[in-house]
């Protein structure tokens, strides 16, 4: 980070660190347990701005910096990483596509509304069938007077429980041929749109996920985002803060996980010693520092370079969300084998810590996808990482 935070940063930090310490940590295994984030939590976070992030003012927002932001989340995730998660919508690509391709109306219809807690959104883009391959969607919409109609569903959509409205995309159909991507914004409560919440998730769990289908849903003209067949655009507007999101609240888990260990290893004895003091607990404990210290700087990096304004950042957001995400389950991994028995224990976090970071190995794009990403990039297949150019900084 060269020559450190600015002040600006740090009291952002600051702030972050101090609600969470003082208004989240008390609830976060009962959020957990009870799979649900109370309005009220909701409510705290955007009257902090917290929900703003990197949205300029005008539109409801904080107008963060990346890295104010990035601090921010890694606060909020040392305690509770859902809340944090939440906290990013606005900035990632349920805000961001709007912000970017977006009318003023749907700006102020929905994104001012969103960053100020008044009205949630989510974004509604990975499907039963398709997963991390998004080009691959079989959601259609066909154009009908005064706007379209959706037909599909997607799964795994984030904040169902609290979301008024969603981001969604689909395939244009005219004529029997299916054409590119349109982006809609979809009311939660328009005719046809169904939900179904998973429940008992393996991790995420106070995070509502669940299903979302489309049954001849209405939209009209005003709700496109962008232009007819640019959806796909929209999908990759926002794309890069999302990872930096995932990276950032990594860490924060990360962070936990270290500091949980640390203070485990210090003051549990067997035989007579502190198990800190064994060399096989000081190696992993090594291990898990410089995991830590490692994906810090990658997702500051990060952060800085969308800061300076970089235009696109793949190989970069990959490396972050991908070193960060699989940091913290090694981390987990041993950190349970550390805690022994105890780690099955609601009396610690380290379980809860476990179970979510094998879905931060998922989200965003799987790991697997990220390592393919890298390696073209280094194997020159894709050029466009080549080609970068320097424009003013976008949510």
């Amino acid at each position: 980070m060269g020559a450190g935070f600015t002040a600006e940063q740090e009291a952002v930090r600051d702030a972050a660190r101090a609600f969470a310490q003082g208004e989240l940590a008390a609830g976060a295994a009962e959020r957990d347990a009870g799979e649900h984030i109370p309005a009220e939590i909701i409510e705290k976070v955007a009257s902090l701005g917290f929900l703003g992030g990197v949205i300029p003012e005008e539109y409801g927002g904080a107008g963060l910096d990346y890295v104010s932001y990035a601090l921010m989340l890694e606060e909020l995730s040392k305690v509770d990483h859902s809340i944090a998660c939440l906290a990013s919508f606005p900035s990632g690509l349920c805000g961001g596509g709007i912000y970017r391709y977006g009318s003023e109306d749907l700006k102020q219809r929905y994104l001012k509304p969103f960053c100020q807690g008044e009205a949630l959104g989510a974004a509604a883009v990975t499907e039963p069938g398709s997963g991390t391959d998004v080009a691959g969607m079989r959601t259609t919409c066909r154009r009908v007077d005064g706007g379209y109609l959706l037909q599909g569903s997607k799964m795994w959509i984030s904040n169902l429980e609290h979301a008024r409205w969603f981001i969604t995309f689909a395939r244009l159909v005219e004529g029997g041929e299916r054409g590119g991507v349109c982006a809609f914004v979809v009311d939660r409560d328009s005719e046809g749109v169904g939900t179904a919440p998973v429940k008992d998730k393996l991790g995420f769990r106070p995070l509502s996920s669940g299903e979302v289908v489309f049954d001849d849903v209405f939209v009209p003209d005003e709700n496109l985002v962008g232009e007819p067949e640019k959806g796909f655009a929209v999908a990759m507007a926002a794309v890069e803060n999302g990872r930096l999101g995932v990276a950032s609240r990594a860490v924060g888990v990360l962070a936990a996980v270290v500091d949980e260990v640390t203070e485990y290893a210090r003051t549990r004895e067997t035989f007579g010693n502190p198990i800190g003091t064994y060399q096989l607990v000081q190696s992993k404990v090594a291990d898990m520092v410089v995991g830590l210290e490692t994906a810090r700087l990658l997702t500051y990096r990060l952060a800085e370079l969308k800061d300076e304004g970089v235009e696109r950042l793949r190989r970069e957001s990959s490396l972050a969300k991908m070193h960060a995400s699989d940091a913290l389950m090694r981390a987990s991994v041993d950190a349970a084998q550390i805690f022994g028995g105890y780690c099955a224990s609601p009396e610690y976090a380290i379980g809860r810590h476990l179970r979510d970071a094998k879905i931060f190995q998922i989200v965003e794009g799987s790991n697997d996808l990220h390592k393919l990403l890298i390696a073209e990039d280094q194997l020159g297949l894709r050029s466009s990482e080549r080609e970068r150019k320097r424009a003013p900084a976008a949510a």
